[in-house]
């Protein structure tokens, strides 16, 4: 027998604002709200109030997930917490959630900065702690709070990006060799190419304060160095060129093939890249989940809430094989097949 690591449980929390296609359309009079949701997919997306930090919605989410499961928060024996936007400096955000969600205080925390692919990053991390046998059961929280970064006139963040948070328990089982369809994470595909293709340059040691004023791009987009700023057109060629690629080899690895897979969890982006992505693959429409309708592009927290979604759907099902995979800002990537 072996410990394998599985993922135990998810649920997730958005804030009760909501940013609508008719709202955007009326400051951007150049697009209706039909035409925004024809390009991105997204009809609405939720975002948090003055003040509302990533940490307050992962505390939410984490909250929802030991009522909606019964899960005991004293069984957690490590907390991770990834977000692009902590309290403070110091301490670490994850100490500050430990006593928030009143952990057990023989627990280790620690905080990672990724976005986009950080969910499956954190999944990584969270195996690796449960099959070295240093944890046994690692709450995950991914949190985005990206809309308190982007300026208000800039579109092509603006009709992509919502807040959202989203708790995952993975745990430990005992598990025999080969583990087949018994529940659990395989293995991974990591990639990282570094660019500032996706940044935000102020506020930290090598850029703290830049440019303030905003300044417009070709696209009548504006922004300023306190903002996120994205090359759309190099994203979308990074996506197309290094998604397939890494799909293959996660399969390769893990001696399958795209027939045996059940469903396909990509980071929700947005409509037009997953299902351009889509296309290229091959994949079935019936086997590619895209949820990103009501809540948009949510950074590291997208995975986790369309699959905790293709769950109450009955679509992720118990024994099924689901390839998740995640691409985005560093550049980083990162896929895996899980069998929940």
């Amino acid at each position: 027998m072996s410990i394998q690591a599985y993922i135990k449980a998810i649920s997730y929390y958005l804030p009760p604002d909501i940013l609508d296609n008719q709202t955007l359309a009326e400051q951007f009079t150049d697009w209706t709200a039909q035409s925004i949701e024809k390009k991105t997919g997204i009809a609405e997306r939720r975002v948090v109030k003055k003040g509302v930090l990533a940490s307050d919605l992962a505390v939410k989410s984490a909250h929802k997930l030991f009522e909606e499961h019964h899960i005991n928060r004293k069984t957690v024996d490590f907390l991770l917490f990834c977000a692009q936007e902590y309290d403070y400096f110091t301490p670490t955000t994850a100490c500050v959630l430990q006593q928030k969600l009143e952990l057990n205080q023989h627990i280790g925390a620690l905080d990672y900065n990724l976005g986009c692919s950080g969910f499956i990053y954190g999944l990584s991390l969270a195996k690796g702690l449960i099959v070295s046998g240093i944890a046994s059961n690692v709450l995950l929280l991914t949190s985005s709070t990206l809309t308190r970064m982007l300026h208000p006139d800039d579109k092509a963040t603006r009709t992509i990006f919502g807040d959202g948070a989203a708790a995952t328990l993975i745990s430990a089982v005992a598990s025999s060799s080969p583990i087949n369809n018994q529940p659990h994470i395989g293995d991974f595909i990591l990639g990282t190419k570094g660019t500032d293709d996706i940044i935000l340059k102020n506020r930290w040691a090598r850029h703290p304060m830049g440019k303030l004023e905003p300044y417009a791009d070709k696209s009548g987009s504006f922004r300023s160095d306190e903002h996120l700023f994205m090359r759309g057109t190099n994203i979308f060629v990074f996506i197309l060129k290094v998604v397939p690629k890494m799909i293959l080899r996660v399969l390769e690895k893990a001696q399958l093939t795209l027939a045996d897979i059940d469903l396909f969890v990509f980071h929700q982006a947005n409509g037009y890249i997953l299902e351009a992505l889509r296309k290229k693959m091959g994949v079935p429409k019936e086997k590619f989940v895209i949820h990103l309708k009501n809540c948009g592009n949510t950074v590291s927290a997208s995975i986790p809430i369309a699959l905790a979604e293709a769950q109450k759907a009955g679509r992720a099902y118990k024994g099924a094989r689901v390839l998740l995979a995640g691409f985005g800002v560093g550049l980083s990537w990162g896929a895996t097949v899980v069998v929940l």
